[in-house]
């Protein structure tokens, strides 16, 4: 129920009330004007004048009874009429009144809200937008609504100043930590390949090779992260199916190390939004099929058209997967109980970040356990609005 049929029916309500009672104070003070009084009806004598003649009756002739008789019914009668017009009067007075009353009540609850309608219509557009640059800027008396848009851009532009420190901060650490990393890996991929290396210094360069290539994923997680929380805002359409077999012809080789099979279900799926972050997103999705899976596995690969959403969904093989953890695993860092221990799988940062790409272009992603072992991921994006 809106604040504006509340308002109305609240003074609808507060009318009827305060008529209801009126009327029936009104009701019964003429009753009880009305009710039979011994003075009225039982004088000492009855005397009336008619047409130059009169006629007097004392109290005990019977003259006097037939005359106070007819007295007594004609009063019944027309007390009876007088309340049934007084009740029927007021009843039609009552609902009339409270009609007109909420009519009022809803059109001046329409123009004193308007001005919050105009703030809400506003920020409701901020939000889609995912700007938080963006400011209500109302302009209007200083009065409650007022202080009320003041606060929530002053929220606002605190909002964006700490995103903007917290993306400068890991933009700028990222790019800091990615030349120490390369240096190590260049001089770890030497010390390996002298001709003098012991098997020893090989396993230890091994090792170190693979830590610095964990570190150089979760550096570029953090990237991708950061940017994919940016709004996509120069939407240029492109056929997610093309995206998907692109990423599906560079994970072949990985797929068929690990024996794992690959189906292809790619039906057209036209949408638009940045192409390249759309890319990162079904690899890392086809990436995790892949390596969260058990050999002789299966990867399920599909993209549709539906109404006006296209959809990806990537299915897998593996180990079962609790309903309880399927939250979790698109929080950063967060991986299933089985591989925590496991550096070769990835940063953690994988549906952290398909989670925030999608969102970026409008769209969901959820993700359902399989009976058999693995999971299904759909990821929805709006259609481009020009197919057809």
């Amino acid at each position: 129920m809106s604040m504006r049929l509340r308002f109305a029916l609240a003074c609808a309500g507060a009318f009827f009330v305060i008529a209801a009672l009126a009327v029936t104070a009104v009701f019964f003070v003429v009753r009880t004007s009305l009710q039979y009084r011994a003075s009225v009806f039982t004088p000492d004598h009855i005397s009336v004048q008619r047409d130059g003649y009169g006629i007097w009756s004392s109290r005990f002739e019977d003259g006097y009874e037939l005359a106070r008789g007819f007295a007594l019914k004609a009063h019944a009668t027309y007390t009876t009429s007088l309340l049934d017009n007084v009740r029927n009067a007021g009843v039609l007075a009552v609902l009339g009144g409270t009609g007109l009353a909420f009519g009022v009540g809803w059109r001046t609850a329409g123009m004193v809200l308007r001005p919050l309608r105009n703030v809400t219509d506003a920020a409701r557009s901020i939000a889609q937008s995912h700007d938080l640059n963006g400011r209500i800027g109302y302009e209007g008396p200083q009065d409650e609504i007022k202080e009320l848009t003041e606060i929530y851009d002053t929220m606002l532009g605190r909002l964006a100043r700490s995103f903007d420190g917290q993306r400068r901060f890991v933009a700028n650490a990222s790019h800091e930590l990615r030349t120490p990393l390369t240096i190590n890996r260049t001089l770890v991929d030497v010390a390996v390949r002298r001709p003098d290396a012991t098997d020893d210094v090989k396993r230890l360069g091994e090792s170190l090779l693979l830590v610095n290539a964990r570190h150089e994923r979760l550096i570029d997680g953090l990237l991708a992260l950061t940017e994919g929380e940016q709004a996509v805002l120069d939407r240029r359409p492109f056929d997610l199916t093309d995206v998907a077999e692109h990423v599906l012809d560079q994970a072949a080789a990985e797929a068929a190390e690990r024996e794992v099979t690959m189906h292809r279900l790619l039906d057209p799926a036209p949408t638009a939004g940045e192409a390249v972050l759309v890319e990162r997103l079904v690899q890392n999705l086809v990436e995790n099929a892949i390596r969260h899976n058990h050999p002789k596995g299966e990867v399920w690969v599909t993209t549709r058209r539906r109404a006006d959403r296209v959809e990806l969904v990537v299915a897998n093989t593996g180990l079962q997967v609790p309903p309880y953890e399927i939250e979790t695993i698109f929080e950063p860092f967060r991986r299933l109980h089985g591989d925590r221990l496991r550096s070769d799988r990835g940063s953690g940062l994988g549906l952290s970040i398909v989670r925030v790409i999608t969102e970026a272009h409008g769209g969901t992603v959820t993700a359902t356990p399989r009976d058999e072992g693995g999971l299904t991921i759909t990821v929805e994006l709006p259609v481009h609005a020009e197919s057809p």
